[in-house]
């Protein structure tokens, strides 16, 4: 990603492996990601209240062509 890129947060997953998927998800379609967590996995297997949840950041100019497909996916 280039280091002037706004970064925006699409998702928010409810744990590290759900996040490893849609971000597999996102790089077989070319769409850079980041994944951020507020919690180091190890601490937070599960997400409860909120922990061990990861957020999933894109380029600004790649948001909405990601939100689809991660909506496409749900559906």
């Amino acid at each position: 990603m280039n280091r002037n890129s706004e970064l925006v947060e699409i998702y928010i997953a409810r744990g590290e492996a759900e996040a490893n998927i849609i971000k597999g998800l996102l790089d077989s379609y070319g769409i850079p990601s980041l994944l951020k967590a507020q919690a180091s996995p190890s601490v937070h297997v599960f997400a409860v209240d909120g922990m061990g949840q990861v957020a999933i950041l894109v380029r600004a100019e790649d948001a909405d062509d990601a939100r689809e497909l991660i909506k496409g996916e749900q559906e």
